[in-house]
C-alpha cells in the first residue's frame, strides 16, 4: 500500500487577492526583521574577524558592502594602526594595487630581525558596482607588544568616483556614523 506524504516544507496560503496581499507583507516583515538584524553589519565597512590574538599573524579580511549613495566604489584604501606589521595585501584581478610605506611608531622584532618601517596604507583602484560585495584582505603580524583588549581601528577611505566614504571614526562610540573598522586584540594563543 501506498501512501502519498506531502512535501514538508509546503506553505498554505489562501489563493486570491487576500491571500497574495498577507503573502506579500509576510515576506516585507520578514525582510525588514532581516534587515534590522543586520542593518549594522551592512552600513559600512567591517572587519569579517571581530578579535584576533596578540603576537599572531591575521589574514585581516575588509568587507565592502555597497558603493557611495548609490556610485561604484573605484577605490579602497585603508590605513595600518600602529602595531600591525609586515603588511602583505592580496592582489585582486582586475584591481591595481599600491601600497604606501612608512617608519613604525616602535620597531618590531620578528624572526629574529628588527622590522622598523613597513607598510602604512594599502590602496586598492578598480571598480565595485554598488550593487555587488567584495572583500580587500592584507596579512598581517599583530605585534607582541600590543595589548591584549586593546581595539585597533583600520580607517579606510571608499571612494566612489566624485563622491567617498571615510570609515575614519576611531573613538569607538557605538551611534558613530562612519565607524573604522575594529579588531579587539586577545591574549596571545588565544582563538
Amino acid at each position: 500500500m501506498h501512501r502519498s506524504i506531502a512535501p514538508l516544507a509546503t506553505p498554505r496560503f489562501s489563493h486570491g487577492i487576500q491571500g497574495k496581499w498577507r503573502l506579500a507583507a509576510a515576506t516585507l516583515l520578514a525582510a525588514g526583521a532581516m534587515w534590522g538584524a543586520s542593518g549594522s553589519a551592512l552600513a559600512h565597512v567591517t572587519l569579517e574577524a571581530r578579535s584576533a590574538p596578540v603576537g599572531s599573524y591575521q589574514k585581516l579580511v575588509f568587507r565592502v558592502p555597497h558603493g557611495c549613495n548609490g556610485a561604484d566604489t573605484t577605490r579602497v584604501r585603508v590605513r595600518m594602526p600602529d602595531g600591525v606589521v609586515a603588511v602583505k595585501p592580496q592582489p585582486k584581478p582586475g584591481w591595481v594595487l599600491r601600497t604606501q610605506e612608512g617608519d613604525y611608531a616602535n620597531p618590531v622584532k620578528l624572526h629574529g630581525s628588527t622590522l622598523k618601517r613597513g607598510v602604512r596604507e594599502v590602496d586598492w583602484t578598480g571598480r565595485l558596482s554598488d550593487a555587488w560585495y567584495d572583500e580587500f584582505a592584507v596579512m598581517a603580524y599583530l605585534s607582541d607588544a600590543l595589548q591584549p583588549g586593546q581595539v585597533l581601528h583600520f580607517p579606510v577611505v571608499q571612494e566612489c568616483g566624485d563622491r567617498a566614504a571615510r570609515w575614519i571614526d576611531t573613538s569607538g562610540n557605538a551611534d558613530a556614523g562612519n565607524p573604522a573598522p575594529a579588531l579587539t586584540l586577545t591574549p596571545a594563543g588565544s582563538r
